[in-house]
């Protein structure tokens, strides 16, 4: 018999070529059994060493009977007597089969690519690696060490391969990624058509609490600052189909400021702090760092709030205020009943748990409302967008603090001219929210699109519609 087991990404057996229901797994220390004598070459251990990695808090004797239970639930599962052995204090996995592990296969393969030291090898290796591993386990001791150890090896071979951006997304402290991305997008030039001679630089500046952060500037003309919004990265929206549209139209007739909150994109990926208040400051730092006294300021999704408090604590700054696709209160704080506080919890947890998964579909859920009538390119490269702006619990922990979030007090005290643009259909905040910002703002004008998308798309009708009241607004005198 052959066996083939998959622990990189999702967990998964297959006998002879045919897979394992999942359904069957319904005892977890069964899966965790297999899991467990699948990262061992030998796909043998001893008793007390299974022991020891599962039940660690119990006796021997206690343990044992678990063991055996384990054992038990895990052949049914696997629908042979034989896949799982306990004989003289040994626990084998399936030995007389042929046993093959995704995880040792891609280790194989790194290991030559590394020795052959070639970017084409080394894209060859990371070809096998379906994911990281065990993403469901990745709390569990036992996990540790493999992990460790094939982190490495794809960080070696995605600098081999010379894919800088993916190593960033990994270790963004890594100098030498940062400096190679940087020459990369110098040497770059866009398509004369589509981008004329429109390019970004990138440049870093640093909090008040120690958090590096990056920022972009584009185009030239009078400031434009667009706050962080949900998970960016300078470098992959600047190319990307999703963003692209409005980065380069906005570029066009402003010099366009934007960067990516603490926690995502190019900015540190691991900070103390993520807060509604730490965003107000790292809009205060950037801005500072960008050397601008009066400016224009764009606040999407997000970003609309903390546009808001920064306009209202700066009176003396903002010329104009544009806001998008926002919202006066977040979804914690606007629930009217137990089942919209349950929906919230969820799509927190929802972010925890499936955000680093190679399989996409958890991210299909934020992508789905941020567009519903996207093309399967555009969903493609925005799920890709979200895999690389950041980390499981990050995405978890903006979710937490976008959804505590009330600026109905401090709107009204904005004294920018303010233009409030909201898509009828748009859930992602609802359309209601969007008036209401509107009307808490002193003098705020408000204009309906109609459009579904929370990101509007560059070949719908509400996409030039939104750019023209846009640049009226923001080039009418009086600011």
């Amino acid at each position: 018999m052959d066996v083939h087991i998959r622990i990189l990404g999702d967990f998964a057996v297959e006998l002879d070529g045919r897979p394992v229901a999942r359904d069957v797994w319904t005892r977890r220390q069964a899966a965790a059994l297999v899991k467990l004598l699948a990262l061992t070459p030998q796909r043998e251990l001893h008793r007390e060493q299974v022991v020891d990695a599962l039940w660690p808090d119990l006796p021997l004797a206690d343990a044992v009977p678990r063991l055996h239970k384990a054992a038990h639930f895990a052949r049914r599962a696997l629908g042979h007597p034989d896949a799982l052995v306990l004989a003289s204090d040994a626990v084998r996995l399936f030995p007389e089969a042929r046993v093959t592990v995704d995880a040792e296969e891609f280790a194989d393969a790194a290991e030559r690519a590394l020795r052959d030291g070639t970017a084409s090898a080394a894209a060859d290796a990371l070809a096998r690696y379906g994911g990281d591993l065990l993403p469901h386990d990745i709390y569990e001791p036992w996990t540790e060490a493999t992990r460790t150890h094939l982190g490495l090896q794809r960080l070696r071979l995605l600098r081999q391969a010379g894919r800088w951006d993916e190593v960033l997304a990994l270790d963004p402290d890594d100098l030498d990624a940062r400096a190679a991305l940087l020459e990369e997008l110098r040497a770059e030039r866009p398509p004369a058509v589509d981008r004329g001679r429109l390019e970004q630089q990138i440049r870093f500046c640093r909090t008040a609490d120690g958090v590096t952060l990056a920022y972009a500037v584009s185009g030239d003309g009078p400031p434009l600052v667009k706050v962080a919004n949900w998970l960016t990265h300078l470098d992959h929206d600047w190319r990307s189909p999703v963003w692209r549209h409005w980065l380069e139209s906005l570029s066009r007739r402003h010099r366009l400021v934007r960067y990516d909150e603490r926690g995502c994109g190019l900015s540190d990926w691991e900070v103390e702090e993520n807060s509604f208040a730490a965003w107000v400051h790292d809009l205060e730092t950037v801005v500072d760092a960008a050397g601008l006294d009066r400016f224009a300021l764009l606040g999407i999704s997000q970003g609309g709030p903390v546009a808001v408090e920064y306009a209202a604590r700066h009176p003396e700054r903002v010329s104009k205020l544009v806001i998008y696709g926002s919202y006066a209160e977040g979804r914690r704080v606007r629930a009217t009943d137990e089942e919209e506080l349950r929906l919230d919890r969820i799509q927190i947890e929802l972010a925890r748990l499936g955000w680093g998964r190679d399989d996409p579909a958890f991210r299909q859920v934020f992508t789905t409302g941020f567009m519903p009538e996207g093309t399967k390119e555009l969903w493609d490269a925005f799920n890709e967008l979200q895999r690389l702006t950041t980390t499981p619990e990050n995405a978890a922990r903006v979710l937490e603090v976008t959804s505590a979030i009330d600026v109905r007090d401090v709107a009204p005290r904005v004294q920018a001219p303010t233009l409030v643009l909201h898509a009828r259909r748009d859930h992602r905040p609802p359309f209601e929210q969007g008036r209401l910002l509107a009307s808490l703002i002193p003098g705020a004008r408000f204009v309906a699109l109609e459009s579904c998308n929370h990101i509007l798309l560059e070949d719908e009708p509400a996409w030039p519609i939104f750019l023209d009241h846009v640049e009226a607004f923001l080039t009418e005198p009086g600011a």
